[in-house]
């Protein structure tokens, strides 16, 4: 099975479950935006999590379990740049990249963020105006860079 029909049937179980991906996260134990990446075949099924995940959705198939504990070939469409949100969320990194690495460098030394040892949550919160806003959490494990030594 190819990525996109596993994809397409990962999804569409999820859509039958009637469940979000906050009541998935919630009653798996993981973080939302980790859920959805298991819908979208970029991370791998644990066993401990496979059989809380059937009993929520239980429309998700053998071959589709199957094809879920494998290693994840982690990547992406070049074509998904051109939507709206996530041509926005690469513009907040090409704006705020540098001063990030900058305050990360200044806090920690030098070193970088950890996008294997790694949180993502999204949370809607009210502004002070009562819009709604969107809160991103990156939360990843700092890794420093060493002095290569013989």
């Amino acid at each position: 099975m190819d990525r996109k029909e596993l994809v397409e049937k990962l999804l569409a179980a999820k859509e039958a479950s009637g469940k979000t991906y906050d009541q998935l996260a919630k009653a798996l134990g993981l973080c939302n935006v980790y859920v959805a990446q298991l819908f979208h075949a970029q991370a791998q099924l644990h066993k401990d999590t496979e059989k809380k995940l059937l009993k929520l959705v239980p429309g998700i198939d053998k071959k589709a379990l199957k094809e879920m504990r494998k290693c994840p070939m982690r990547s992406y469409d070049p074509d998904i740049i051109q939507e709206p949100t996530i041509y926005r969320l690469t513009e907040v990194c090409m704006h705020y990249g540098e001063s990030l690495k900058e305050i990360i460098n200044e806090k920690f030394g030098d070193g970088i963020m950890s996008a294997i040892d790694f949180k993502l949550t999204v949370d809607k919160v009210k502004g002070n105006q009562k819009e709604d806003r969107v809160v991103i959490t990156m939360n990843g494990k700092f890794l420093p860079h060493i002095e290569q030594k013989l």
